[in-house]
């Protein structure tokens, strides 16, 4: 098969997928929207498909972003001096820990997986469960959470309002004191700095045939043909909608020992209808962030795919498909953009 028939060919699948299965697969919301791309080359994808090249970053002010990259780093902004949210999130591992719970400032462990800071801002909502419509509303939960940061925005502004670098750096971007709408504001713009962009995948999207192997390819066109791009898609290939864990397999009855925490959506909103509905979860850096699921119940992607066709999909994949699907995931990651260097003190 000639490339440009096999690009034709998956697109054209993608683009039919992408109207028919949300409505065959019950997806509870639609697709959000991401933001315009902006030109470049990577960002010129032929028409169809609905997972899309993610896009080049926003410019933002570097003094701001310089703060926020402190403040992310500043271990302060726990009650004890001992945790930033860079221990949860650390930068040079994929922006999560590697752990299937991870521990507050108080050792107690979080109730569920943390999931990774790259490309958050590409996500509708924040959190598994979606509570924070933004970066900026998602910093609250940790720092108030007594199990995670556990401070609250006054003990986090007195301590740093002690420090004359803060005072001078808040001064300086905001014209203000240290105050908790500009912590967060400087946390969330360093937060939206933090994108992987430009993979062999996004290559692929944009014309360069070269830029995958055959058998990633192939893992491709499964990724169409079983119907994971119903719920994985757009730019952050996941994130832009609420979807229930057990479309067609109760996950739960063969895991066991339910608790709250597997609730989802329903702790939000109460509705009976929102149980064990979280947000779809991204893919983008799905190949660099093991262990899977909202529990870090599964420790290895070749497991977490056969689960999830099984339980998403109700379909029961051989090993060869599995590994198939695994190699294209490895594809959708690309390379880091932003400044993680150590917060100067």
């Amino acid at each position: 098969m000639q490339p440009l028939e096999f690009m034709n060919r998956l697109l054209s699948r993608t683009l039919v997928l992408g109207v028919l299965l949300p409505v065959l697969h019950g997806c509870s919301a639609r697709p959000v929207s991401g933001p315009p791309p902006v030109a470049d080359p990577v960002d010129e994808l032929s028409a169809g498909g609905p997972i899309t090249p993610v896009p080049a970053q926003a410019k933002f002010a570097p003094a701001r972003v310089e703060l926020g990259r402190r403040l992310f780093l500043e271990p302060r902004l726990s009650h004890d001096d001992s945790l930033a949210c860079a221990g949860c999130h650390p930068l040079d591992r994929g922006g999560m820990d590697g752990r299937a719970r991870s521990p507050g400032a108080n050792g107690v462990l979080s109730p569920r997986n943390t999931p990774t800071v790259f490309n958050a801002a590409l996500n509708f909502r924040q959190f598994w469960d979606g509570r924070a419509d933004s970066l900026e509303r998602q910093i609250d939960g940790p720092v108030n959470n007594p199990d995670e940061l556990g401070s609250s925005w006054a003990e986090v502004v007195q301590k740093l309002g002690r420090d004359p670098s803060y005072v001078t750096a808040f001064a300086a971007v905001y014209g203000r004191p240290v105050t908790p709408e500009g912590v967060r504001d400087a946390i969330a713009t360093f937060e939206r700095t933090l994108i992987y962009r430009r993979s062999r995948f996004d290559l692929f999207l944009a014309g360069d045939t070269a830029a995958m192997t055959m058998e990633e390819k192939q893992g491709f066109e499964l990724f169409q043909e079983f119907g994971c791009a119903s719920c994985h898609q757009g730019a952050n290939v996941g994130g832009n909608m609420f979807e229930r864990m057990g479309v067609i397999g109760d996950f739960f009855a063969g895991r066991g020992d339910p608790s709250d925490s597997d609730l989802g959506r329903f702790s939000v909103t109460g509705r009976p209808e929102d149980r064990f509905v979280f947000r779809v979860p991204s893919l983008r850096l799905v190949s660099l962030t093991a262990p899977y699921l909202h529990d870090g119940s599964i420790a290895t992607l070749r497991e977490t795919v056969t689960a999830m066709a099984r339980h998403q999909l109700g379909r029961r994949i051989s090993d060869a498909e599995a590994r198939l699907l695994e190699l294209f995931l490895q594809t959708l990651p690309g390379v880091p953009e932003g400044s993680f260097g150590a917060a100067p003190r």
